[in-house]
């Protein structure tokens, strides 16, 4: 065949291929679109004001913009204090989940054990388990402990419960990597006279970096999020994360109808994981793709 001929087939078996992505491509751009509208619209509705938002005139800014919505927010709405312990919650369970999770799935991966299977199927099995049937035995532990009432020890009690939870899925997401990598360089460092702990930490560790960015950005996400444990276990405003403190505003709406208020607060509650998948959206696509292909 000549090259004539063969660049003729590749680009009409090309074009039949993109023929058929088409209606996958619309879907996409249909969907994109009806996103970033109601983004648009919910940024727009917290630089107006209420009386604006009710008359249809929110796009319009017909009052100008008003930035003090997001000053009222953050300090008199209480989004500072719901903000600031959805951080720590999220940043310090992401660094503990880490710590512990991957030596786990290292050794898991990369030693052969009795009771090796059995524990990365507990670990499996634990993923499907659904938080509604132990939420309430775990209650029942911390009332007897007598700890709701204690500040300190109700959010330590929830970064506990969120690094548990998230155990599971870190340390198998984790493992794929870990057992992927070459032990080549395990072998020329237990040649060198590096013990295994200190292989890890300064040579799987890093070389795992890409799986361990991804799952803590999953993780962050995840926790920043979280709704039904911080609603049950975080019984004051000086417990609560951005999750359940955006429903108790949502609620007082009702009271003092401050409605651009509440989507200014929207807006900074939306901003950090919208900042990670902004800038980190292909670590996080590597690291998924990353993670499967091995």
């Amino acid at each position: 065949m000549s090259k004539n001929k063969e660049k003729k087939v590749r680009e009409k078996f090309n074009w039949k291929k993109e023929a058929k992505l088409a209606p996958g491509y619309i879907v996409i751009i249909l969907w994109v679109l009806f996103t970033l509208m109601l983004l648009g619209w919910i940024i727009a509705a917290s630089l107006s004001t209420t009386g604006d938002i009710f008359a249809g005139k929110a796009l319009k800014f017909p009052s100008g913009l008003h930035f003090e919505n997001y000053i009222e927010a953050w300090g008199s709405g209480g989004v500072a204090t719901f903000f600031m312990n959805s951080l720590m919650y999220s940043i310090v369970s992401c660094i503990l989940l880490i710590l512990i999770c991957a030596p786990a799935a290292y050794v898991l991966a990369r030693f052969t054990f009795l009771g090796n299977k059995i524990i990365q199927t507990g670990f499996v099995s634990a993923m499907g388990v659904p938080i509604t049937m132990i939420v309430l035995p775990l209650f029942c532990i911390v009332a007897n402990m007598g700890i709701l009432n204690s500040i300190v020890a109700s959010k330590a009690t929830l970064m506990f419960l969120y690094i548990g939870i998230n155990i599971p899925y870190t340390t198998i997401f984790l493992l794929t990597f870990f057992a992927n990598l070459s032990r080549t360089y395990e072998e020329a460092a237990a040649i060198d006279g590096c013990p295994p702990t200190k292989t890890f930490w300064k040579i799987m560790f890093p070389m795992a970096q890409s799986g361990i960015v991804t799952v803590t950005i999953f993780n962050f996400i995840n926790i920043w999020n979280e709704y039904f444990l911080s609603l049950i276990f975080a019984n004051s405003d000086a417990l609560r994360p951005v999750a359940v403190g955006l429903y108790g505003m949502l609620q007082s709406m009702q009271y003092t109808g401050n409605w651009s208020g509440m989507f200014a607060a929207v807006v900074i509650v939306f901003l950090p994981t919208f900042i990670l998948y902004i800038f980190l959206s292909e670590k996080i696509i590597g690291g998924v793709t990353g993670g499967i292909k091995g």
